[in-house]
């Protein structure tokens, strides 16, 4: 599995992630608390992004794929894109 390398964004309350396309792909705390329910901590939701690493990635790189994110542009996934990289 390829290791992915997460950071917490305080200035923009998101994770962060290189998905693989030159930019960044960003996940807002508002989709983490879709999933995670209530208002998750940074820790919160790097140990949920740790977690479920595998299923980050690929979303990200289905958006890639799609041509939803292109070469060297920074990219947002929502939490309906993530929850069906969970199932």
């Amino acid at each position: 599995m390829e290791e992915l390398h997460l950071t917490w964004r305080e200035d923009i309350d998101a994770l962060q992630f290189d998905a693989g396309n030159g930019g960044h792909c960003f996940v807002h705390r508002f989709a983490l608390r879709t999933l995670l329910g209530a208002r998750p901590s940074p820790d919160e939701c790097l140990a949920f992004a740790r977690r479920n690493a595998p299923a980050l990635l690929s979303a990200a790189r289905q958006r890639i794929e799609a041509g939803e994110a292109p070469a060297q542009r920074n990219f947002h996934l929502d939490s309906r894109q993530i929850r069906r990289s969970l199932s």
